[in-house]
């Protein structure tokens, strides 16, 4: 179907829409579903009508030069009308991309330490406090579930929700391998190394997004403990779940609570539940489109944080930039995330004119 067509159906539909509710024959079911219908559809179907009244508005003004008297004015105004036209027909096609049902969502965001020992650590303690900092910046809620330290201020592993306006429409593009080139603090010969961190960022999934059954569930309580294996506290706390069918294994023990422990893991669970049932909706379209910038591939590397060049390069658009402390304080971020989120729209935009 062109996208002409494609058009004048959903021209037909809001039409279709707007007479049987100004009708009588809907039961009040129905009547619920065509309202949210015709209500999705009308900022679309309108600018649709802007997006044709402009083409004819040029027509009529092509026509008119063709007169002497008319000439001038009518070029003018035709020249004005084919500026406009560009963006009139872009803000109809973004309307017509399929949206991302989790991108109002909060977010999950999970981050461990990969190849690189301590300094892998240390880079992944990093992330968590640029993301941390990105958050503010943005409003966002930004609360720890888990951090697992390795004492000397690097993390193995860190989680925490993310929750605020579209925060995962923003950050589910930093999924994947973080890379960092520089001279660890404990290399005394000034040798540069790479070491790397990979970020997962999951929609957080409400109880109705994915059905978890009770028995599918192996929950172990044990007694948590700190680094080195000191003791936190002297109850049986901690919790593990373990997702029978998947073998999805999460642990909590940053909190006093039991019951605590256990809603957190649980958050987490459902999460990453979720986010396996989605990328396994998406493994065909994204065969389609192997250079799609939301692959989702966390094994894929997307970034190098460079510190003696000062630079960061975004593997995935070839995007550099010379502004790794802003990057890292969370404040130049966004140069990144609007890079990636652009290139991902025009790459389903080019498939849409296909």
């Amino acid at each position: 179907m062109s996208l002409l067509q494609k058009l004048d159906q959903i021209t037909a539909r809001y039409a279709e829409l707007q007479a049987s509710l100004s009708g009588a024959g809907l039961d009040s079911q129905k009547f619920v579903a065509a309202s949210k219908e015709y209500s999705d559809l009308g900022p679309l179907v309108e600018a649709i009508g802007e997006w044709r009244k402009a083409e004819q508005e040029l027509k009529d003004a092509e026509a008119l030069a063709a007169d002497p008297d008319m000439k001038a004015m009518a070029e003018e105004e035709a020249a004005a009308i084919k500026k406009r036209l560009p963006e009139l027909e872009r803000s109809v096609k973004r309307m017509l991309l399929p949206k991302d049902a989790a991108d109002e969502k909060n977010a999950i965001l999970e981050i461990r330490a990969g190849t690189g020992g301590d300094e892998a650590a240390l880079f992944a303690a990093d992330l968590f406090r640029m993301y941390q900092r990105y958050a503010a910046e943005h409003g966002w809620r930004f609360e720890v579930m888990e951090l697992s330290d390795t004492g000397i201020g690097g993390y193995k592993e860190a989680i925490a929700t993310v929750s605020g306006r579209g925060v995962f429409a923003r950050l589910k593009f930093e999924s994947g391998v973080h890379r960092v080139q520089r001279v660890p603090a404990t290399e005394a010969q000034g040798r540069i190394h790479t070491s790397a961190a990979t970020v997962a960022v999951l929609p957080e999934a409400e109880e109705f997004d994915i059905k978890i059954d009770e028995k599918d569930l192996r929950i172990d309580v044990f007694r948590s403990s700190g680094p080195g294996g000191q003791s936190v506290n002297t109850t049986d706390s901690a919790v593990r779940i373990t997702h029978l069918p998947t073998g999805v294994v999460v642990s909590q023990q940053d909190e006093k609570s039991q019951h605590k422990n256990r809603a957190k893991a649980m958050k987490i669970l459902r999460a990453r539940l979720y986010d396996a049932e989605r990328q396994r909706r998406d493994d065909a379209r994204a065969a389609d489109r192997k250079g799609q910038v939301g692959s989702g591939d966390r094994s894929e590397r997307i970034r190098t944080y460079n510190f003696p060049q000062g630079r960061v390069s975004d593997h995935r658009i070839n995007l550099t930039l010379y502004k790794l402390d802003e990057v890292m304080d969370g404040r130049a971020l966004d140069e990144i995330i609007d890079a990636l989120i652009a290139d991902d729209e025009a790459g389903r935009l080019a498939e849409l004119a296909a």
